[in-house]
């Protein structure tokens, strides 16, 4: 039998878009033969996986997981609404979330971490499936093209980081997750209260900022810069000018800066107010929505049809 080697391995994964697994097994059941492994793969439906990458995958699932003192949450797309309902798809969602807990945020890391449950190449091996490796598999068995497009992970030394999926499709998944680090020496449960109250909020008000000093310097810029244009076809003198431009700053950052947002939850305190009389101090937040920020491709099937028949 032909030593495989781990060079073959590669040239076949890069040939294929096939994971390193499935290459692997391809070329023992070839002997070696890395035509003939290309064969095999095709034959499985393997190497269909390089095909789809060009398509949009704006659909999926967002998926959160915790630990004490951790949380944290991935966001993995696929191309349809169908595949967020795939068990083996939700399976995959679940596990990576479970993975960011301990390897981080990264999502290179990530790909490159192992994929729980997975077994060695070889026997004796060191080789293993990891979870970029999964991922081709499954893009090759449900037939969709799927991406880790992000993740965040969230950590107190004292406190704890509560979770809270929106709409789920099944317990930590769904289309909008939230994480939310509290800090402070209050029962667990007292904060775990809090801090899913506070992602509900963060669900249904879409903060961009912590506080005041997160708002990105050029967005606030850009702000003033339209507020300061708004105000000077009043006519009014340029200090009365400055005061409405100030005025409007502070209604902007009760618009996106959560500490300083109204409470969904009464509709009258705001967000720090109710923090600080739970003893508690807001350390951070996340949330996804997911496709959010993506070029989803639309078309008119009418016009399509049309296109098809000449008449277009």
């Amino acid at each position: 039998m032909a030593e495989i080697t781990a060079a073959m391995v590669r040239e076949l994964r890069e040939k294929s878009g096939a994971g390193m697994m499935d290459c692997k097994k391809a070329l023992v059941e070839a002997n070696g033969d890395m035509e003939a492994a290309i064969d095999w793969l095709r034959k499985k439906g393997l190497s269909a996986a390089a095909k789809k990458s060009g398509r949009v995958a704006a659909e999926g699932l967002v998926a959160v997981a915790s630990a004490p003192r951790t949380a944290a949450m991935v966001e993995i797309n696929a191309e349809t609404d169908f595949v967020a309902r795939n068990e083996h798809f939700q399976a995959f969602c679940a596990a990576v979330a479970e993975l960011a807990l301990t390897v981080g945020d990264d999502i290179e890391a990530l790909k490159a971490a192992r994929y729980p449950g997975s077994v060695d190449l070889i026997e004796g091996g060191t080789g293993h499936r990891t979870v970029a490796d999964q991922l081709t598999h499954l893009i090759a068995t449900i037939g969709e093209n799927m991406s880790i497009r992000r993740a965040k992970r969230l950590h107190v030394s004292e406190g704890t980081v509560a979770t809270y999926v929106h709409s789920a499709v099944k317990p930590g998944m769904g289309k909008i997750g939230v994480l939310v680090a509290l800090e402070g020496a209050s029962e667990e449960a007292v904060l775990e209260t809090l801090g899913r109250q506070i992602g509900m909020h963060v669900a249904a008000a879409r903060p961009e900022a912590l506080d005041i000093s997160f708002v990105e310097p050029a967005a606030l810029e850009r702000e003033k810069a339209v507020l300061t244009e708004q105000a000077k076809s009043s006519g009014k003198p340029d200090a009365v000018i400055q005061k409405m431009v100030e005025g409007r700053i502070r209604k902007y950052y009760e618009e996106v800066v959560l500490l300083e947002q109204v409470w969904v939850h009464d509709g009258e305190s705001r967000v720090k107010a109710v923090v600080e009389k739970a003893g508690s101090k807001l350390a951070g937040f996340a949330r996804f929505q997911l496709g959010e920020g993506i070029d989803k491709q639309t078309s008119d099937f009418a016009a399509e049809v049309a296109a098809a028949a000449g008449q277009g």
